[in-house]
């Protein structure tokens, strides 16, 4: 039985990445981990540190290929909220890609594809479901997987939405369930050099970062028109807005103008290590 523990991951400084199948027959390291952002929703993409050995999806294996969990062992698992709120970013899901790049020993749970974001309701193909559906269906999926002894969980988000929510579930999971699990957001764990928005220089600089051809320039000086500067209609502290359309047109805040390729290799680079020392401090706890 295998151990796929956090301790298998590693990631360099560098901003170079690869997933050439050389370096996996070879058992190399394959370098740096990259966010990915679709539509209000920004991933890590990651490749791990290389070990020699099959690469383990638990969205794709039959049966007798899946790994069984040992005591000790960590999953990955994505999560996405098709939001369609901004004219400027690719509609590729960003799990999938995180899928694709994470490295072999490290298992990776298939997405949960549809999260909370009820307030981008008011621009087409925004896909939502409600707190508590999200909550349950998070806290089942990591009773299976820790049913098949995968006993901690870290879930990756990149939707300011599924925050609250995710902190709820997970601490629920670890006091009453037999896991441990701890949500991940990005861009709560990094210095993001610049305020966050939606879909505005920071998200931006991310895909300028992994792909210009994610990037649709041709829009870029309409979803700067439409955008606001800020998230929400604060009075006194309160926001008054429940839903974006009360404060941005395009579903921009900020401008998407001002990104940078530079920035965004800079925030990758640091999300990347974030993400590891999550993984490794998650992989070596006590369940």
């Amino acid at each position: 039985m295998k151990n796929f523990t956090a301790h298998y991951v590693r990631f360099s400084g560098s901003t170079e990445w690869s997933c050439d199948p050389r370096q996996r027959d070879r058992g190399e390291a394959a370098t740096a981990c990259r966010e990915f952002k679709t539509h209000g929703t920004t991933h890590p993409v990651c490749s791990f540190r290389r070990q020699r050995g099959p690469r383990w999806r638990l969205a794709t294996p039959t049966s007798p290929s899946c790994p069984s969990g040992a005591p000790n062992s960590t999953a990955p698992t994505p999560r996405s909220a098709p939001t369609r709120s901004q004219p400027n970013g690719s509609p590729k899901p960003a799990p999938t890609v995180y899928h694709e790049r994470t490295g072999d020993e490290i298992p990776v749970a298939p997405t949960i594809p549809v999260g909370i974001a009820a307030e981008h309701r008011s621009f087409d193909g925004t896909l939502w479901v409600s707190p508590d559906t999200f909550r349950a269906y998070v806290r089942e999926t990591v009773a299976s997987l820790a049913h098949h002894g995968f006993d901690r969980v870290v879930i990756v988000n990149g939707h300011g939405g599924n925050s609250n929510a995710l902190r709820e579930v997970t601490g629920t999971i670890s006091r009453e369930d037999a896991a441990y699990a701890v949500a991940f957001t990005w861009f709560e764990s990094i210095d993001t050099e610049a305020e966050m928005g939606h879909g505005g220089p920071v998200e931006t600089s991310l895909l300028h970062a992994v792909d210009d051809g994610l990037v649709r320039a041709d829009e870029l000086d309409a979803a700067a028109a439409g955008a606001s500067e800020g998230w929400g209609e604060w009075v006194a502290g309160v926001n008054l807005a429940h839903d974006s359309d009360e404060f941005t047109d395009s579903g921009v805040v900020g401008d998407p103008r001002e990104a940078t390729a530079d920035l965004g290799e800079r925030l990758l680079d640091r999300s990347g290590e974030a993400l590891a020392d999550v993984l490794a401090a998650v992989g070596s706890r006590e369940v």
